[in-house]
């Protein structure tokens, strides 16, 4: 392949045919770029690791299609991002959809500016996503795991999204640590209603929550939205009716 002799077993688990690159980044263009081609299609999604980082750029040089969906993954030898990866998957790379990271940012890293518009956008290690960042987000699904947002901060982008902010917003959940409903519904409380009746919620990129109870909110122009919390430290927003399909 590429004028290389290279290495191919069949997996004995799944059947899939497993080939052997000395250098992983260029095993990947190459049946990248042969996959592509005697299928005459382009690529959509990518999963990329610090060591294939490149493959992102290179496959949008490839397309003008954007890509629609990028993962980016830790490896355990690698954990933490770098700020220049953080800033190029966050602001510069094309992708029209969605966006994943699953790593570790640098003790140091803040972002700044405005967050590009993304319809679904999950942080897994969000310590460094601020309440400014917050508030300049444009998104359907958002989700923040092991945030540094507090209570407060949560008041407000709720009215934010009470004002109108984030208006394609269907599904939000940040994990904070420890969540006083209270103190995120303070000065609120005169437009809730506690729901105690079980609710099944789904967003339109796949994440699925049991509503147990929660507070329902409304917004000025009838859009209403429930706020559920758990008290390990996830808070919810779910705004109804709710999207299965993945849109934009």
């Amino acid at each position: 392949m590429s004028g290389q002799y290279v290495p191919v077993i069949l997996h004995p688990l799944d059947g899939y045919l497993v080939s052997g690159w000395e250098n992983i980044t260029e095993g990947l263009r190459a049946l990248t770029g042969y996959v592509t081609d005697l299928f005459n299609t382009d690529v959509s999604e990518v999963f990329v690791s610090d060591d294939s980082f490149k493959m992102i750029e290179w496959v949008n040089s490839r397309q003008t299609t954007p890509l629609k969906k990028i993962v980016y993954m830790a490896m355990a030898w690698s954990p933490c991002s770098s700020e220049d990866e953080m800033n190029y998957i966050l602001r510069d790379c094309r992708c029209s959809s969605e966006i994943r990271i699953h790593s570790k940012a640098p003790s140091s890293f803040r972002f700044s500016g405005n967050f590009r518009r993304i319809d679904c956008l999950d942080i897994s290690n969000s310590e460094w996503v601020t309440i400014d960042n917050l508030l300049t987000m444009d998104g359907i699904d958002i989700h923040l795991d092991n945030a540094s947002l507090s209570n407060s901060d949560l008041n407000v982008f709720l009215k934010h999204w009470l004002s109108g902010g984030c208006p394609r917003l269907k599904l939000f959940c940040a994990r904070i640590g420890s969540v006083d409903i209270f103190r995120v519904l303070a000065g609120l409380r005169h437009n809730v209603v506690r729901v105690e009746n079980r609710r099944d919620y789904n967003s339109p990129f796949g994440h699925q929550w049991i509503l147990w109870d929660g507070y329902d909110i409304q917004r000025a122009d009838g859009v209403t939205a429930t706020v559920h919390y758990e008290p390990v430290g996830a808070l919810v927003i779910a705004v109804w009716p709710e999207t299965t399909h993945n849109y934009n």
